[in-house]
């Protein structure tokens, strides 16, 4: 089946989720003190520049043009981020972990908008891979004192 260009922007909105997830990491880090915590919130970036390489290879293979930065979800990450420069750390976590509750959200809402073997895609390799990030976060969460 041929892939619609309605494929690759739902792939690119992927892209753009996980690219504000690195920024968000990457922000956040500056907040953690804790060497376990950074390692962790390390894990979990690097999860996500994987399936930011991973997106924007497959758009690239559609023919499409992978998004270059994180547009409405770079703002939001920068608004809830802002909160928790002024809370510290435990909100710092917190605030990655409603992203990861975002992204878990939007896979599973819009697995099905691709098509094919994107499909596939979605609901064998990002979404579990999206699972795992939330659940590493979520356990780390879960560890505040």
């Amino acid at each position: 089946m041929a892939h619609t260009d309605k494929d690759v922007d739902t792939l690119n909105s992927f892209l753009r989720g996980e690219i504000s997830a690195v920024e968000t990491y990457r922000q956040a880090m500056g907040h953690i003190e804790d060497d376990v915590r950074r390692r962790t919130l390390e894990e979990c970036r690097q999860d996500h520049e994987h399936r930011v390489e991973t997106l924007r290879s497959r758009i690239l293979q559609l023919d499409g043009k992978p998004a270059e930065g994180s547009g409405i979800w770079g703002a939001f990450a920068k608004v809830v981020q802002g909160g928790a420069d002024v809370l510290g750390e435990n909100a710092a976590i917190s605030a990655l972990e409603e992203g990861e509750d975002h992204g878990l959200r939007d896979y599973e809402r819009d697995a099905d908008k691709v098509h094919g073997d994107l499909r596939r895609f979605v609901r064998m390799e990002l979404l579990p891979a999206q699972k795992s990030t939330h659940k590493k976060l979520s356990h780390l969460k879960h560890t505040l004192h």
